[in-house]
C-alpha cells in the first residue's frame, strides 16, 4: 500500500509540475512586457470576422497539423470565419462535421492527443453544452491523469457568443464562467479584431487547450487595421484600455465597448477618471494588473454579460477584495446580466448597459 501511495503521490508532482494549472495564483504564463503594437503593423482595415478569417489562414498556412471543422465550416460557416479556406487547403483539412457538438469535441481531443492542432467550432455557444462533459472531464485533465506524458496541447474549441439584438433564448448566451472554473482550460474572450486574430493564434500555439469565445455582435461592427502577417498576443494578460485613477472598471469581449463609453461619459459628465482594463483572457486572469490597478484607484466595478450570479466577476471581486482590502474607498461592485434566462422582448432591460455602469460609477465614488 505505501508503494502504491508514493508511487500515486510521485505520478501526480510530476502532472503538477507538466500540467499548466490555472489557478491565478499560480503563474502558469509569463506576463513579462511584450510589445503589442505588432498587431498594427503593415495594418490592413478589416472587421472582428475577417480578423478570425486572416487567423485561421495564416495558421494554416504555417503549420500543416492546424485542420479546421464544424458544423458548416466547409462553406465558409454561418458567419463566414472560414470563408474560402476549403478552396485553399482541401478538404481534409478544412471539413464540415455532423451536428453533434460532443462528437465534435470529441473528435478534436483525439486529434490533438495525436499531434495535430484541430481548431474545432461550436455554432453557436448556447449549444456547447453537449461538448461539455468532453472538455471539461477529458480535454482539461488530459496531461493531468497521464503524469505528464500525454495531452491535448493545440485543440482550440471556437464559438460566436453573447447577445446580438435579436438572439433570444437559444442565441445569446455568454457561458464562459462555466469553462473558468476548469483547471486545464485556457478561456479567452477578444474584444477587438487585432485581439482577435493575436490571441486566436497563440491559442492554436498554445500547449493547453483553449475555449475561444468570439462576441458574434463584433463580427461586422468591431473595425480596425490589423497586422495580415502572422502574429500572437499573450495569453494570460490584461490589456489597460484607457489610465486612470480614480475607479478601476474590467470588463472582457463585446461589453469592453460599452464600459468604454461608460468611462468617457463619467469623465465628461463627473470629472471622475477611470481606468478601463479589457481581461482578455478569463482564465488564467491577470491578477497582477488588476490588483495594481485598483490599489492605486481604490474602488472595482467589474462588468459581464452573463447572469451576475456565479459570473467571472464574483472571482474577481472577492479575490481583489482579499488581497487590496487596505486599499479599497468602497465596495467592489458588478454590473451585469441578471438572474434569469436571456429575453428576447426585454434584452436591452438585461444588458448591463452603459447608463447602468454610469450609475454604478456615481454610487461608487460617492459611497
Amino acid at each position: 500500500f505505501f508503494f502504491d501511495f508514493c508511487t500515486c503521490m510521485s505520478l501526480m508532482m510530476r502532472a503538477l509540475r507538466s500540467q499548466r494549472c490555472y489557478h491565478p495564483l499560480l503563474k502558469a504564463f509569463s506576463t513579462a512586457a511584450v510589445d503589442e503594437s505588432i498587431r498594427f503593423q503593415n495594418g490592413v482595415h478589416t472587421n472582428f470576422v475577417g480578423a478570425i478569417n486572416n487567423a485561421l489562414d495564416n495558421a494554416l498556412s504555417r503549420d500543416d497539423k492546424v485542420c479546421l471543422f464544424g458544423e458548416d465550416v466547409a462553406f465558409g460557416g454561418v458567419f463566414r470565419a472560414s470563408n474560402v479556406l476549403l478552396e485553399k487547403y482541401g478538404k481534409d483539412r478544412v471539413f464540415n462535421t455532423p451536428l453533434a457538438e460532443q462528437g465534435i469535441a470529441g473528435f478534436a481531443i483525439g486529434m490533438a492527443a495525436m499531434g495535430w492542432k484541430p481548431v474545432a467550432e461550436i455554432q453557436f455557444a448556447d449549444y456547447i453544452f453537449p461538448a461539455f462533459d468532453q472538455m471539461v472531464n477529458e480535454a482539461s485533465k488530459y496531461r493531468f491523469r497521464s503524469g505528464g506524458q500525454f495531452n491535448c496541447g493545440g485543440m482550440v474549441i471556437r464559438s460566436p457568443c453573447g447577445a446580438v439584438g435579436h438572439g433570444g433564448l437559444y442565441h445569446s448566451q455568454s457561458v464562459e464562467a462555466y469553462f473558468a472554473h476548469v483547471p486545464g482550460l485556457v478561456v479567452c474572450m477578444p474584444s477587438t479584431p487585432s485581439e482577435a486574430k493575436g490571441l486566436l493564434l497563440a491559442c492554436i500555439e498554445s500547449k493547453d487547450p483553449c475555449v475561444f469565445f468570439e462576441p458574434k455582435a463584433l463580427y461586422r461592427i468591431s473595425q480596425e487595421v490589423v497586422n495580415p502577417d502572422y502574429y500572437t498576443l499573450p495569453l494570460g494578460k490584461a490589456r489597460v484600455v484607457i489610465e486612470g485613477t480614480d475607479v478601476t472598471v474590467v470588463g472582457w469581449g463585446g461589453q469592453v465597448n460599452v464600459l468604454q463609453k461608460a468611462v468617457e461619459r463619467a469623465e465628461r459628465e463627473l470629472g471622475v477618471s477611470c481606468e478601463l482594463i479589457d481581461l482578455r483572457t478569463i482564465m488564467p486572469w491577470d491578477q497582477e494588473t488588476l490588483e495594481a490597478s485598483v490599489r492605486k484607484t481604490g474602488r472595482l466595478i467589474v462588468s459581464h454579460e452573463e447572469n451576475v450570479t456565479g459570473g467571472f466577476g464574483a472571482e474577481i471581486c472577492s479575490t481583489l477584495a482579499e488581497t487590496c482590502f487596505l486599499s479599497l474607498q468602497s465596495p467592489p461592485k458588478r454590473v451585469c446580466g441578471y438572474d434569469t434566462p436571456f429575453p428576447l422582448a426585454h434584452e436591452k432591460y438585461y444588458l448591463p448597459s452603459e447608463a447602468k455602469v454610469f450609475e454604478a460609477i456615481r454610487n461608487s465614488v460617492q459611497f
